[in-house]
């Protein structure tokens, strides 16, 4: 008996796949463990198994197409089997949604156009585009409409070009053509990947319902980068001030653990795991892997297992259990030469750090006035679940780690 092979959820956030690429087509003998094809979800191009046995009868979506997860994308069984009956369960393809309609008259007027003659009655007679509303409001203003430069496709006068001329004959102040302008206006339509309409969800579910706040802090990092250049005279791997902060961070969650913590709806949930998501920005927009269990891991390990998630996200080899299960995220965008910004928080977390770049910086120090590398950092936080006093208390203790990073190390 034919067996379907549906669409698979292949992340926790996953609504929908596209096809990337079908490495087999109808007809093919398959066998379990072959991959069929290639989907992207909202956070990987990754690999489709097939888990039946016989030959591929049916493929139901083409390569560039999206489809729900569950719905029917092939069907495998023995050659010349009927498979009508399956295929009568797969979901129809949606219709394109209707245009909205216009609600405002002026509007449907303006789209409009009429044709106006401009000279006698020879065949060779001018004929010019103008809209309703504008013919009409030309006229009331006394303006002779064949002075009227138009900016509406195909030079079509439209009310603007009008209101721009003044009163005209009739009125105090007399109507000039607006000059021509050369050019062509044009535009590129960008389809959406699944990450992008991921990220839109996603962060738009975040701002809307999450009470953000935020919190400011400067910091001076002249330890530590005098710390950070020591460590790379000796570092097996190189050492960069995002692993420092995603090693104080850890740090101090663990002195701080409301901060650490996910708003459930009816309870607080306080994660006893540190787990530190790393926003890392690829073409297609923004995925966060994830640092498991940073606390416990030395400064130059988090380094190394940032370096390859990293690499890992820009070649969309992640897998999900490598972008999944953050209880705090830092997106850093300091190597931009941002030196301050908020970000919105990313689900489940209560918290995010933004960290800009460390800047020079004149600064008052024990009464004397000195220059010093200052980072500034934003906590954007969930109000319902963090704080004021939780995310500054959190703050200080970061601060702490950074300014004094020998405690980083013991």
């Amino acid at each position: 008996m034919a067996e379907v092979i549906r669409m698979p959820k292949m992340s926790d956030t996953m609504t929908e796949g596209v096809i990337v690429a079908w490495h087999k087509k109808v007809g093919d003998t398959v066998k379990t463990g072959d991959i069929l094809a290639e989907v992207e979800t909202d956070k990987a191009t990754m690999e489709l198994e097939n888990y039946a046995k016989g030959t591929l009868l049916h493929i139901g979506i083409e390569t560039g197409k999206s489809v729900p997860v569950d719905a029917i994308i092939a069907i495998v069984g023995k050659p010349g089997e009927d498979i009508s009956a399956l295929l009568s369960t797969a979901p129809a393809t949606a219709a394109a949604p209707a245009p909205a309609a216009e609600n405002k008259k002026e509007t449907a007027v303006e789209t409009a156009s009429v044709a106006v003659t401009t000279s006698g009655n020879s065949a060779d007679d001018t004929r010019i585009k103008v809209s309703p509303l504008a013919k009409k409001l030309a006229q009331d203003k006394g303006i002779d409409i064949k002075s009227v430069h138009g900016s509406g496709e195909n030079g079509r006068i439209v009310k603007r070009d009008v209101e721009k001329l003044g009163t005209g004959a009739n009125g105090s102040t007399p109507a000039f053509p607006t000059p021509a302008v050369t050019g062509k206006e044009s535009f590129e339509d960008i389809s959406l990947s699944q990450m992008r309409k991921a990220i839109a969800r996603r962060l738009s579910e975040s701002k809307n319902t999450a009470p953000h706040f935020y919190l400011k802090a400067s910091i001076n990092m002249d330890k530590a980068m005098d710390a950070r250049k020591s460590l790379n005279e000796v570092a097996p791997v190189k050492i960069s001030l995002n692993d420092m902060v995603v090693k104080a961070v850890a740090a101090s969650l663990r002195l701080h653990p409301k901060v650490n913590s996910s708003w459930l709806g009816d309870k607080i949930r306080i994660n006893h795991h540190i787990h530190i998501g790393i926003a890392v920005a690829i073409d297609d927009g923004l995925i966060v892997p994830v640092v498991k269990f940073a606390d416990s891991k030395g400064i130059f390990h988090i380094s190394t297992e940032i370096k390859e998630l990293a690499d890992k996200a820009k070649n969309k080899k992640l897998q999900p259990q490598e972008f999944e299960g953050n209880t705090f995220t830092i997106s850093n965008l300091g190597m931009y030469g941002i030196d301050e910004f908020t970000a919105i928080i990313n689900p489940p977390d209560s918290c995010i750090l933004a960290v800009g770049a460390a800047k020079e910086t004149v600064i008052s120090e024990n009464g004397q006035i000195k220059v010093a590398q200052v980072m500034k950092v934003t906590l954007s936080c969930d109000h319902r679940s963090v704080d004021g006093a939780i995310g500054s208390a959190f703050l200080q203790t970061l601060k702490d780690y950074l300014e004094n990073p020998v405690k980083l190390l013991v």
